[in-house]
This record gives C-alpha cells, sequence and structure tokens, in this order.
C-alpha cells in the first residue's frame, strides 16, 4: 500500500492519432510522410493520471470513456496505465468520438482535437471523499470553464486542486481569469502564458505557477519571485504529453511537501522521460533482476 495522497484528475479522454518524424509540418494542398505512428490513449487527464500511478499515487480518472471501436482500442492502455476508473461514464454508442491527431516533427507539434459530450460525468463531494481523493487535477482550462462546479465539490471534500491550461483560443479573457484564480497550482507552459498575457489575463492574477518551457526547463511563480531548474537532457522522440508528465512530477513533489526547486526537478524528469518514446505515457519496466 502507497502512503502518497490519492488524487482524482479530471477532463476528457481523447484517441490519440500520433504521426511522428515529420520532415516538416503539412499545410494546405500538400502531402507528408511520417517515420512513425501510434494510438494511444490521450488527454492530459489520462496521461497525468497515468503518471501519477507509476510514481506511486493511487491515482483515479473521472472521463466519458469512448464507444466502440475506439474503447477497445484504448483499453490497453487505460488498463496498464493501473488507474482507478470508478468515477468514469461511457460515451453513449453512437456519439462522435474524442479524438486528437497529433503531428510531431524536429522541434515543432501540432495538435488538430475533437471534443464530444461533456468531459466527464456528474461528480459530488462523496464521490470524493469515497475514494479519499486528498487533491483534484484538472486536465486543461476548458474543461474548468464548462464544469466550474469542480471546485465546489473539490474544496467540500477537502482537497487541493491543480490545473493545466491547454491551447484553447475560444475562451474569453474574463472566464480564464475567474477559473485560474480559483485553483491552488497552475499548470501551463511559456506559450500560453504569454498568450493569456496578450489577451489580458496577467500574471498577477495566478495562483502558485510552474511554467514549463520544453528543452529550457520549467520556471516557477512564486511570492513576486521566479525559480528555474533546468530541463533533463534526452533524446526527444514524441513530445506528445510531456507537460502532462511534468504535472505528475510536479503534483507528486508539491503533495509531499517538497521545496519550489524540488517541485520543478521532479516535473523535468518526469517530463524527460516521457518525451523519450512515442505516446504520453508507457508504464516503466521493472528489471527483474
Amino acid at each position: 500500500m502507497t502512503n502518497r495522497p490519492v488524487v482524482l484528475c479530471v477532463g476528457r479522454l481523447y484517441c490519440d492519432l500520433i504521426f511522428t518524424d515529420l520532415p516538416r509540418m503539412p499545410t494546405m494542398g500538400t502531402e507528408i510522410y511520417a517515420g512513425g505512428f501510434g494510438v494511444h490513449a490521450g488527454g492530459g487527464a489520462f496521461i497525468t493520471a497515468a503518471h501519477l500511478a507509476a510514481l506511486g499515487h493511487v491515482s483515479a480518472l473521472s472521463a466519458m470513456l469512448p464507444p466502440q471501436p475506439f474503447g477497445q482500442i484504448l483499453s490497453d492502455d487505460l488498463e496498464e496505465a493501473g488507474i482507478d476508473l470508478r468515477l468514469c461514464g461511457t460515451q453513449p454508442a453512437g456519439d462522435a468520438p474524442q479524438v486528437t491527431v497529433a503531428l510531431a516533427g524536429k522541434g515543432d507539434r501540432a495538435f488538430v482535437t475533437r471534443r464530444s459530450g461533456p468531459a466527464f460525468p456528474p461528480l459530488e463531494a462523496g464521490d470524493l471523499t469515497g475514494i479519499g481523493a486528498a487533491h483534484v487535477h484538472i486536465g486543461e482550462l476548458a474543461t474548468l470553464i464548462e464544469r466550474p462546479e469542480i471546485v465546489r465539490i473539490a474544496r467540500s471534500a477537502g482537497a487541493t486542486i491543480s490545473l493545466d491550461c491547454s491551447w484553447d483560443d475560444s475562451l474569453a479573457a474574463a472566464d480564464i481569469a475567474d477559473a485560474v484564480a480559483s485553483v491552488d497550482l497552475f499548470l501551463p507552459n511559456d506559450a500560453e502564458v504569454a498568450h493569456l498575457r496578450d489577451i489580458g489575463v496577467p500574471e498577477s492574477r495566478f495562483p502558485l505557477t510552474a511554467i514549463k518551457q520544453g528543452p529550457g526547463g520549467a520556471t516557477a511563480l512564486v511570492d513576486g519571485r521566479q525559480v528555474h531548474a533546468p530541463a533533463q537532457p534526452v533524446e526527444v522522440v514524441d513530445t506528445t504529453g510531456a507537460g502532462d508528465a511534468f504535472n505528475a512530477g510536479f503534483i507528486s513533489a508539491w503533495l509531499a511537501g517538497g521545496s519550489v526547486d524540488a517541485c520543478l526537478r521532479a516535473g523535468n524528469l518526469q517530463g524527460a522521460g516521457a518525451v523519450a518514446q512515442r505516446g504520453g505515457f508507457h508504464r516503466p519496466s521493472v528489471d527483474a533482476g
């Protein structure tokens, strides 16, 4: 049995179609060929939950499981992750699937995503206390704006809250500012922070914030100062889910009472492991020796 806090991750579960080793990003009217391809369970909530489970947490997911045939396609990844799926629902048969096409080239990436239906099924505080959740991680800002009641539910259950950002041009600045201010820990990347600043959401509205900077490492904003930790050197295969892996490392160290510097280093370490393989999560192999 682990004595690490139980974490519930909420958000959309996607079927990720991942094309890697692209010579360039595609443009309209042209065709390119990928060096690699894979199909994996995706979405920030799932990937962070899977990495938290690998770090020894009892980790749960609340999301909508896809209808067939995508449910069967993702079943192995969901089983391998070792997470608690009791607070998940299932999309009705015939509903449009939630799919992301991820395009990964040399130092660049792009995504095309289709959302469908609710982000996660109805929850109450008793659902969280029933699994002993001490922390709730929200996989993307759009999920929090769609379902703001999750903050009330988490607080009623005595849980702390973290939030990833994820790019979404459709969100309004006022909604974003209110949503971000309602959580304990904000986990955007540097491009997202720049975008939020451009639309009028300054860093002064953020709680404790860890900014993911890819090969540049990560920087925390805390008490009016910046704390930086460099990235772990690694050969990059696919950056899909690297930020979600960072989230897991940072959250785990933060829940354990680690210093901001220690949390950043833990996040960078988890992110480095994620980019060395295709797909957002693969459980580390165990040395039989």
